[in-house]
């Protein structure tokens, strides 16, 4: 499809007039060369996001995004031709060239919560505990631990899909704490009732809804309409973002998720996939270093796959320098610099763009206007194109948010509807330690009568011996567990154990569930 520039191969991002550049375009043969969309508050960074979407789904590519304020919903439908803000587009469109056409973009909404879009999940296994350990802020004792339970749980075929699996494997650790701590090392009960703790904290702010099947099917979110147009999937994150930590150990694993599934295509005429990850600063703030290794590693290799991760985010100092460079697309929006840092930050943002000899860029970053930009777009051969003040071009589609009944509209026609509305429970960790426990306490229950009746004959046989008794002819009581019994049949008896006492009928109940089946 052709952008309304008239150039086929890429998407037209803004343009000139008096004091500014060359009309500027993203090759699409580079979109997968990732990017970066930085500026202050209030600056434009939330239509210039809008401004590519729409560029890359007119294109055919898929693309991802988070709605953090609730404001880009609107993609959904056209832009109106009425209002003052056509007529701002239209003087704007005027200005820079363009042949403004307003039209609604397909679009998926999503929500890990279920309310706004459909539900998003993914397993706790698939998560792994390299994020969950950041998810859940744990100490590396307490990431060893977790560690040890997810090794458990491939050996005991305990899966691992949802919040309870996890607490009830947890449990399974606790139990059996020294017989684990021989084979893999200390695994103490202090640092598993801390996670357990950690656990119950996230499953309280709603994070337990993100874990669970069906699981989100990656091949749901690289799709195309009818028209051949890229479908938008958009998750809301309005309410996801009271869990910063949350939203963005979710979007690292999507990354992570696409990075293992997608083969190798090189460098295609066009991405397979965009990925717009907003508010980025979440993802590195107080990142460990094996985090921020893998985040890298995800940026370094997935391009080769085709997909496209473009940041945004206030400051460019927020992303990595290693990362930082990796960024080959740029729209810069003004920064301010009110502090020492603030002008250090703003010089060290202006190094790392192609000078301009017509203007000095720290200046023109720190005095653009709102819906204008500082930008740098890899050209040919994928030389970093030169620095330019460009004025963005306003969006086809509406801006701002959507009404809840357009919305639910767009819900009704979604080619996902019905997909992952149901919560799926199929058999799991939870589900094989309950069933141990209970047949652990049914073998008590039997091992109980059969000594009972053993009893009752060894009376039986003193009663009428008139010799008195002889402890050598009495019968003998069962032997005790062999000590070949395996992890999984110590945790058993060890619940079995317990079960005849009220502390451990309530602790099955309250960790491992009901033994009536109640959830």
């Amino acid at each position: 499809m052709t952008d309304q520039a008239g150039v086929a191969d890429s998407i037209f991002v803004g343009g000139g007039g008096e004091n500014y550049g060359v009309p500027q375009r993203l090759l699409l043969k580079y979109g997968n060369r990732h990017g970066l969309i930085a500026g202050a508050t209030g600056t434009g960074k939330t239509v210039t996001l809008q401004v590519l979407a729409e560029g890359f789904s007119a294109a055919g590519v898929p693309v991802f995004l988070s709605d953090v304020k609730g404001d880009l919903a609107g993609i959904a439908v056209a832009g109106s031709t009425e209002g003052k803000l056509h007529e701002a587009f239209t003087k704007r469109s005027a200005q820079i060239g363009l042949d403004l056409q307003y039209r609604a973009f397909p679009v998926i909404f999503w929500d890990l919560f279920g309310e706004k879009g459909h539900p998003v999940r993914a397993t706790v296994a698939e998560m792994g505990p390299l994020l969950l350990s950041r998810l859940l802020e744990l100490s590396e004792p307490q990431e060893g631990v977790l560690n040890v339970a997810f090794r458990l749980s491939d050996e005991e075929a305990l899966p691992l899909l949802d919040l309870k699996d996890l607490q009830a494997l947890l449990t399974f650790v606790a139990e059996n704490a020294e017989a684990i701590s021989a084979r893999y090392g200390l695994v103490s009960k202090e640092s598993v009732g801390a996670i357990q703790r950690r656990l119950l904290v996230l499953e309280n702010e709603g994070g337990g809804r993100l874990f669970g099947e069906p699981a989100l099917d990656l091949a749901d979110l690289m799709t195309v309409d009818a028209s051949g147009a890229g479908r938008i999937s958009i998750l809301a994150a309005d309410k996801l973002m009271n869990s910063p930590r949350l939203y963005a150990t979710f979007l690292l694993w999507l990354l992570s998720e696409l990075f293992e599934m997608l083969p190798e295509v090189g460098d295609p005429d066009k991405p397979k996939l965009v990925f717009f990850f907003d508010e980025a600063h979440l993802l590195f703030d107080d990142a460990p270093k094996a985090l921020v290794a893998k985040v890298e590693q995800v940026a370094r290799l997935i391009r080769s796959k085709g997909v496209g991760v473009y940041f945004i985010t206030q400051n460019p100092a927020d992303v990595p320098d290693d990362i930082l460079g990796q960024l080959g697309n740029r729209v810069q929006h003004a920064l301010r610099a009110f502090t020492a840092k603030d002008q250090k930050d703003l010089a060290k943002a202006a190094e790392t763009y192609r000078p301009n000899p017509r203007f000095k860029i720290d200046e023109a970053i720190r005095d653009v206007g709102t819906g204008e930009a500082v930008t740098s777009l890899l050209e040919a051969k994928g030389v970093p194109g030169i620095a330019e003040r460009t004025l963005v071009r306003p969006p086809s589609s509406q801006l701002g948010p959507l009404d809840p009944a357009a919305r639910a509209a767009v819900m009704a026609a979604s080619p996902v509807r019905g997909k992952y509305d149901a919560v799926m429970d199929r058999e799991s960790a939870f589900e094989k330690l309950r069933a141990r426990a209970e047949k652990a306490a049914q073998d008590a229950a039997d091992l109980e009568q059969r000594q009972a009746e053993e009893k009752r004959e060894f009376e039986r046989a003193r009663r009428y011996d008139g010799n008195g008794y002889d402890t050598k002819d009495a019968p003998k009581r069962t032997t005790s567990s062999s000590r070949s019994d395996s992890i999984g049949t110590a945790f058993a008896k060890s619940f079995a154990r317990q079960l005849g006492t009220k502390s451990g009928q309530a602790l099955v109940r309250g960790i491992l569930g009901s033994i009536f089946g109640k959830r």
